[in-house]
């Protein structure tokens, strides 16, 4: 009888190999629970700073802190064993320096165990990503709408939509991959674009709200289970848990207000 063989997470050169292969599969996840679910489909997860606004309530992801990064970051861990997790670099945490950036990845990596982080910008980044993998830190970039410069953008909206400005985009995408980036997120991105930078770098494109051309695909899992009551425009939902949770907590304060929740149930074991 043979013994079974251990289960190896995926890592940051395994994906990079699948450029034109199998499509990518990703979502976001904050917490153990939905990460051991998501792990089962997912080729890596993102421990993303969207959880400022989808876990925390705040208005953007600018509030997000490094420890609430890291937080997040160890649950998932603990939570999966195949995808390669990847932590989102919030905001502040990265822009001053390289050697700055170095010291917070090099902390993200020690205390959540995750196999790559993630970084906003393109080639004002590049410096910094070579910094960080020269130094064996393997970075996911982000170019396209980025929401950590939400305020400077003037709000989320849709890059590229006029072709004077695609220049600036494809110069971002070869900035990210020249410097060592293992996969770039397009997000927000007209799809012509972000199709036409896949075709032109030699490193995975991992598209939300960009082109079905890309290499991946990624979504916050809120989104698309039905929790969030009004989700960007390209987000198909396929699920409604919204509705279904508050159809339960209903169900439940109805019946404890009519004293009819079973008796069996209220003890303790």
């Amino acid at each position: 009888m043979s013994a079974q063989k251990p289960v190896r997470r995926l890592t940051a050169p395994q994906i990079a190999k699948r450029k034109g292969g199998e499509p990518i599969v990703s979502l976001t996840s904050y917490h153990a629970h939905t990460a051991s679910i998501v792990d089962t489909y997912a080729d890596f997860i993102l421990v993303g700073d969207s959880l400022g606004m989808v876990m925390h309530g705040m208005e953007s992801t600018v509030g997000v802190s490094l420890d609430l990064m890291i937080m997040h970051g160890k649950a998932v861990v603990r939570g999966t064993k195949k995808a390669l997790v990847v932590v989102d670099m919030p905001f502040g945490s990265y822009e001053e320096s390289p050697s700055e950036a170095f010291r917070n990845a090099a902390r993200v990596m020690k205390e959540t165990q995750c196999g790559a982080v993630k970084l906003e910008g393109g080639v004002r980044m590049a410096e910094t990503i070579r910094f960080l993998t020269d130094r064996g830190v393997p970075v996911m970039a982000h170019i396209g709408l980025t929401p950590q410069s939400v305020h400077v953008m003037g709000g989320f909206k849709t890059q590229g939509r006029q072709q004077d400005d695609w220049d600036q985009h494809f110069e971002d995408a070869r900035a990210v991959t020249e410097a060592g980036a293992f996969a770039v997120v397009l997000e927000g991105m007209v799809e012509p674009l972000a199709a036409q930078i896949t075709k032109e770098i030699p490193i995975p494109t991992i598209g939300i709200g960009a082109s079905a051309d890309c290499d991946g695909q990624i979504l916050v899992l809120e989104d698309m289970l039905g929790l969030n009551p009004a989700p960007p425009k390209f987000v198909k939902v396929y699920g409604s848990l919204g509705g279904q949770i508050e159809a339960a907590v209903k169900a439940y304060a109805d019946e404890v207000k009519e004293r009819s929740f079973p008796a069996e149930e209220q003890v303790y074991r």
